[in-house]
């Protein structure tokens, strides 16, 4: 089967073999968070401040022994580089009385030790700032509470602390992703404030010295959350806008914007002027539901403007949603691999031909080409790559073996 998409695609001036041995290098960092429906581990409890999980499905990891053996089982079924993401209520503390501003690299040792165990390609970092009694009414960095305000800028600094230490230890990057809730649940008499007091807030949290070298800082818009429907402080102008002037990362989650634009359109669009875009590719049922990925429209076109810009080292892919009504790891292991599908599928595509259409403006032929595409035997290069990764196309049955020896006894 594979012989005979070799050749059909070289119909195309496709490489399959090419594209094959670009996929297997592009990373994609995995959220931690789907394991244990974004609890964490440092008493936070139940997620809240704008974080919803919905499900009960058996077999949650509870600490940090059940959540590392779950992602190496995950990850075991995921083929290609992989890197681990992480968020700062995932410390382990070993029952040290402090708080997130007084975090540590060592509360993070034991992670990084995992992730070379791994042999993962690096480890990316959140800020917590929800589930925590130091979200004063709904704010954080944009509190008018200046003791609030403080806390959480301690709380950044001390994650770009950790996160010079993770790409030390690591020999790569860290993306540190600043996302927080604050906002309004009804219609603001300010708008500009909580603004300013984010600016102020993010100038300081920047001026702390960390290493650039080894840092990627981002910021992370939305649209509305949970109890902050009609106003979110961090808006999708204000981080573009802050981001462009201070030479940090915009963050584009999908699922983060009106269901009507599309991220895959915005990748492009921020390629014209950032050297580097982050990504938390998610799938969004009329809202941002964090839906496990799937291999839909939306996600092929994600890859396909990473692809055929030549971004695939520019765009820094990582997952982020969490389904407790399912089984987690597959979960985790099916958004995964429809992510590195999606890359596969557009590694796929002679973009230079459909390019040099377009800007003969042959429409007629860009479209008749793209559709033909649709039909080409994808699945077989799938499954090609699968076998050279060791791995079989079915894990369900792995992991259906794996909720009967380990997760039922939870």
């Amino acid at each position: 089967m594979y012989e005979l998409a070799k050749k059909a695609y070289a119909a195309y001036g496709v490489d399959t073999e090419a594209a094959i041995a670009q996929l297997k290098e592009i990373p994609v960092s995995i959220h931690c968070w789907q394991g244990d429906d974004v609890v964490g581990f440092d008493g936070g409890g139940a997620a809240s401040n704008g974080i919803q999980t919905t499900g009960n499905y058996f077999g949650r990891a509870r600490n940090f022994e059940e959540l590392k053996a779950d992602i190496k089982e995950a990850f075991s079924l995921i083929a290609g580089k992989k890197r681990l993401n992480l968020h700062a209520s995932y410390a382990i503390l070993d029952g040290e009385d402090i708080d997130r501003d007084a975090y540590r690299p060592e509360h993070f040792a034991k992670w990084v030790e995992f992730a070379k165990e791994l042999g993962l390609d690096g480890i990316d970092f959140n800020p917590t700032m929800f589930s925590h009694k130091n979200m004063k009414d709904g704010l954080s960095l944009s509190s008018p509470d200046e003791n609030i305000r403080k806390f959480w800028i301690r709380h950044c600094i001390a994650c770009l602390k950790i996160a010079e230490y993770f790409a030390t230890e690591m020999q790569s990057h860290c993306l540190v992703n600043i996302w927080i809730p604050d906002g309004y649940k009804d219609v603001p008499a300010d708008r500009l404030s909580p603004r300013l007091r984010l600016k102020e807030s993010l100038d300081e949290i920047l001026a702390c010295g960390y290493d650039k070298n080894k840092v990627v800082v981002a910021v992370e818009s939305k649209v509305f959350g949970i109890g902050v429907e009609s106003y979110t402080v961090g808006s999708n102008e204000f981080y573009q806008n802050y981001a462009a002037k201070n030479g940090i990362c915009c963050l584009l989650d999908n699922g983060h914007y009106h269901p009507l634009e599309y991220v895959s359109d915005k990748i492009p669009a921020l390629l014209a002027f950032y050297d580097k875009v982050a990504l938390h590719v998610t799938r969004g049922v009329r809202w941002d539901s964090d839906h496990v990925v799937l291999f839909e429209d939306e996600l092929k076109e994600i890859a396909k403007e990473i692809v055929r810009n030549g971004a695939t080292e520019k765009v820094l892919i990582g997952l982020d949603y969490f389904d407790a009504s399912i089984n987690r790891l597959a979960a985790w292991v099916t958004g995964a691999r429809n992510m590195r599908k999606a890359l596969l599928y557009a590694l796929l595509m002679n973009h230079g031909e459909l390019k040099e259409l377009q800007e003969k403006a042959d429409f007629t032929s860009l479209m008749v080409r793209q559709e033909e595409y649709k039909t080409l035997p994808f699945g077989a290069v799938w499954q090609e790559f699968l076998k050279r990764e060791n791995m079989k196309e079915d894990y369900l049955s792995e992991i259906k073996k794996y909720e009967r020896e380990e997760l039922s006894k939870r």
